[in-house]
């Protein structure tokens, strides 16, 4: 099932998709794990397994010009949490833009129309806090340490 994110599906010549993991194509999925290595291993220098079987069973939301991911997300159900999605991989490789914005708040709608959960758990770098408490997201943890980098918890009730 592939959704929609804006009314057209496109937004200053750039397409907004979601896709779950069997609708990718492989040139969707190149795209997309090179978005996450580049921000994630090469720009915030963090070795850890990207590729963690999670993405099967995800929601692939992303926003491409041309074949070029340059912000993406995805969701999931969480693990042993009935009503609960789990959202993370958050990135853009166009900073400055309000284009992270507006592919989070797509993403929080596309969870709420469509999984039937009532709340989105993340896990937020603590630099990040703010940029998720715009969207709504409560800190619901204290800071914690995961691959080297400060996190917290963050929820959001739909």
């Amino acid at each position: 099932m592939q959704l929609k994110l804006e009314e057209n599906g496109r937004v200053d010549g750039m397409d907004f998709v979601a896709k779950y993991f069997q609708e990718l194509t492989t040139v969707e999925l190149y795209e997309i794990l090179k978005a996450r290595a580049q921000v994630f291993v090469v720009e915030q220098r963090c070795v850890y397994q990207d590729l963690d079987d999670v993405d099967y069973g995800s929601l692939h939301i992303f926003c491409r010009s041309g074949q070029t991911v340059l912000a993406y997300l995805r969701v999931f159900p969480k693990a042993g949490e009935a009503g609960v999605v789990q959202m993370g991989r958050v990135l853009t490789t166009e900073r400055k833009t309000g284009l992270g914005g507006r592919l989070l708040r797509e993403g929080i709608r596309i969870v709420r129309e469509t999984m039937g959960a009532g709340k989105i758990y993340l896990e937020a770098q603590c630099y990040a806090v703010g940029f998720y408490e715009r969207e709504g997201f409560k800190i619901c943890s204290g800071e914690f340490l995961e691959d080297g980098i400060p996190h917290v918890q963050m929820e959001l009730e739909l």
